[in-house]
């Protein structure tokens, strides 16, 4: 292998292994207080949300992205979600139950 393919492959790896440690860190914890289906919003009580600006822990409602989320979780359910900031307010747009 020569060296400018070495070079190639170690950046595009550490480029690998830093997006998913960004990936990581915008992950936020937390737990399912309402869900309101006919609204398409979720309250969450959450950890500090570094990736929203939010250094203190919090209850929120938000919008979610896609409306199939509401059904993956129930009120009480502990999860791991993403989330932006829209002119609408803040959006879930990646939602999971935590391990």
């Amino acid at each position: 292998m020569n060296y400018i393919t070495r070079i190639a492959a170690a950046f595009t790896l550490t480029l690998g292994l830093t997006a998913g440690a960004m990936a990581a860190q915008d992950s936020i914890s937390g737990e399912v207080k309402k869900i309101d289906e006919a609204a398409g919003k979720l309250t969450l009580k959450h950890g500090p949300a570094k990736s929203l600006g939010m250094d203190e822990p919090m209850t929120m409602v938000y919008r979610v992205k896609d409306p199939a989320m509401l059904k993956q979780v129930k009120v009480g359910d502990k999860v791991t979600f993403e989330a932006e900031e829209a002119a609408s307010g803040y959006t879930v747009t990646r939602i999971q139950k935590a391990k």
